[in-house]
């Protein structure tokens, strides 16, 4: 499953992986799924996407200045990539951060997310572990690049239906993109 998105796009997304009810189903990354829901949402109310619900590709979604891509390019088994399929899907990762060039901030969804980032990006074996921008929900630093990091839970059901992932704490993460966009 490709990335989409404003190709002139200064907001990255970096995902997990299409999901297999969602993405797999629709041909478009977190379209029609609950993670859709959120995202698209909170892209809308930040200026990011024309819409505020995506259920099809050609629902006339539009994203304005961001582009959503992933670490893995197929619906894992169980939600969950394995090692070796993050490795073969990097290359496809790291050729759409290379086209990218007007990006200034990254929002990585998961840990998943954003480790695969720091490794398409080249940031991972550059930077020092003590180097790298932490993890953890709204944590934010800023690369030997320029490029923000911004962190988040992934909107996933087990985060958002357990309350480790609450409406408010997502769109501070988004209102935080617009800002250092706009900045």
């Amino acid at each position: 499953m490709p990335g989409f998105g404003d190709p002139d796009a200064r907001l990255v997304i970096v995902g997990l992986a299409p999901a297999a009810h969602g993405a797999n189903r629709t041909g478009r990354m977190f379209t029609g799924d609950s993670s859709g829901d959120w995202l698209f949402e909170a892209l809308h109310r930040s200026g990011f996407a024309s819409q505020p619900t995506s259920t099809a590709r050609d629902d006339g979604l539009a994203l304005t200045d961001c582009y959503i891509a992933a670490a893995a390019r197929c619906a894992p088994p169980d939600n969950k990539p394995t090692p070796e399929e993050l490795v073969a899907c990097r290359p496809f990762l790291e050729a759409e951060l290379a086209l990218l060039s007007r990006k200034q901030v990254v929002v990585v969804l998961g840990r998943i997310g954003w480790e695969n980032y720091l490794k398409a990006a080249g940031w991972w074996t550059r930077l020092r572990p003590a180097e790298r921008p932490p993890f953890a929900h709204g944590a934010e630093g800023t690369l030997p690049d320029g490029v923000t990091l911004l962190s988040s839970f992934h909107p996933s059901r087990q985060n958002t239906n357990t309350g480790k992932l609450t409406r408010e704490m997502w769109h501070g993460v988004f209102a935080r993109a617009r800002e250092i966009v706009e900045s």
